[in-house]
């Protein structure tokens, strides 16, 4: 194995985990305002989990989009 290939191997890793956990924290600041605005507002509970689908679908749509870059970087020859 080649030591460029070993870094685009760690470089993909990398690129991946931190994918992961930017998406994890992003889901869940998203969730967490939600909840307080339901709380807040309880009579807008609809609309705010309705606006809370779409963005947490356009945050993994991103982080799929992340995860293939990373993918084929790994598998680069």
């Amino acid at each position: 194995m080649e030591f460029g290939n070993s870094l685009a191997h760690l470089g993909a890793g990398i690129g991946a985990g931190l994918a992961i956990i930017g998406v994890g924290a992003g889901i869940g600041r998203l969730a967490a305002a939600a909840m307080e605005g339901s709380a807040r507002q309880p009579q807008v509970l609809g609309e705010i989990r309705t606006t809370m689908i779409i963005a947490a679908a356009l945050i993994e749509g991103a982080t799929l989009f992340a995860l293939v870059v990373c993918v084929l970087l790994a598998l680069k020859a």
